[in-house]
């Protein structure tokens, strides 16, 4: 999930038509992939337009279906290809003291226990062990996100991540 302004959060796109009847297929960032449908309703970008739309769907297979409300074929549907998915922050349950959406992350600044930067959070990473933050600076480097361990404080006041961790690792 990635910042859009300061209220909302891109949550995925639309990748393509489902029928005939205006359903589309989306790509979702929630995990699992079928929380965004917990998260009506959202607000739709296209091009430079934004819609507030009221979605219904459903997991079929490895995809999300969504009935956008005024879509009613497939064409309309196939117009909304590639549009992007946003929801407002505070559409999502607040969480325990100590985790954090990926959201929240993206773009803060990294420096070592010695304050030597690192780079800045450009993406998050599942790897199914733990998550992993890839740093854009000097060089690419891939952090785990592991908390107390390589990760010694999140300070999102100051945009910045402490980490237990060597320039030259």
């Amino acid at each position: 999930m990635r910042k859009h302004g300061e209220e909302t959060i891109c949550v995925g796109y639309i990748i393509g038509a489902h029928g005939v009847k205006g359903w589309v297929k989306v790509f979702s960032d929630t995990s699992p992939r079928e929380n965004i449908l917990n998260y009506s309703p959202w607000k739709i970008q296209t091009g430079d337009q934004i819609e507030t739309v009221e979605v219904s769907g459903r997991l079929q297979g490895k995809n999300v279906v969504v009935k956008l409300a005024g879509v009613e074929d497939r064409e309309q549907a196939i117009e909304m290809v590639g549009s992007k998915i946003y929801i407002l922050a505070k559409q999502l349950p607040k969480l325990d003291d100590g985790e954090y959406y990926w959201s929240e992350l993206i773009g803060l600044e990294v420096e070592s226990l010695e304050a030597e930067p690192l780079g800045s959070i450009e993406t998050m990473m599942e790897t199914g062990a733990n998550d992993v933050m890839v740093l854009k600076g000097d060089r690419e480097r891939l952090i785990p996100f592991v908390m107390d361990d390589v990760v010694r404080k999140v300070d999102l006041a100051n945009n910045r991540v402490v980490v237990d961790w060597k320039p030259d690792y």
